[in-house]
């Protein structure tokens, strides 16, 4: 094909003249244009209102494909393990179960306040006070907190100590102070102790 012929023919074309039922008898480059239109057209549509919508539903299909592999993936993982799992649990139950034992009563806090006591004195401490503060509610317990303040040597307020984190009821110690009074030897211990209560309408999902 003449390339020059064929633009001289496509640059005095009156477009205005065409006929499409003459369209054998135009020139060649202008025939290769229009195929080309209408082929690019007819992909267009093609694509648009046949291929897209399918295409997209693909993108989804494969998206939930994954989304399921992996909830497959995960509930295979649980019930491979699943025996190991629920000894664990039972552990964890068992393990609950003793430190709420371990958790007194609103009705044993006065017994508590008698053990710390009966540990002072058996360690030959002075007892200043020992007084409770208001309970805290807290989302699955109830701190009880309290005072105490005792004299002694270093080495009694060092046993009390250890005598009072090995109650059989838990209690806590914070914010310890000591301070000389007159005597050298003898040492003033102010801190702040907490016990705790179990709360019977903690959520569920506590443990």
């Amino acid at each position: 094909m003449n390339l020059k012929a064929e633009w001289r023919r496509l640059r005095d074309i009156d477009w205005r003249e065409l006929d499409l039922r003459e369209a054998g008898n135009w020139p060649l480059s202008l025939q290769v244009i229009s195929h080309l239109v209408v082929g690019v057209a007819l992909f267009w549509l093609v694509y648009h209102f046949a291929a897209a919508p399918k295409l997209e539903r693909l993108a989804q299909a494969r998206a939930e494909e994954k989304t399921l592999l992996e909830q497959y993936q995960s509930k295979a993982y649980q019930t491979a393990n699943l025996p190991a799992m629920r000894r664990q649990m039972d552990t964890l139950e068992s393990r609950m179960a003793t430190l709420l034992e371990m958790l007194p009563t609103g009705a044993e806090v006065p017994s508590l306040l008698d053990n710390i006591s009966d540990t002072a004195l058996a360690n030959q401490l002075t007892i200043d006070f020992i007084r409770l503060k208001d309970p805290v509610v807290k989302a699955y317990y109830i701190e009880q907190p309290f005072d105490i303040q005792v004299e002694g040597d270093y080495h009694r307020i060092a046993a009390f100590l250890s005598g009072v984190a090995g109650l059989p009821r838990i209690v806590t110690l914070h914010d310890f102070t000591l301070t000389p009074v007159d005597d050298q030897d003898t040492l003033k211990l102010s801190m702040l102790a907490k016990t705790y209560n179990h709360r019977a309408d903690a959520p569920q999902e506590a443990p």
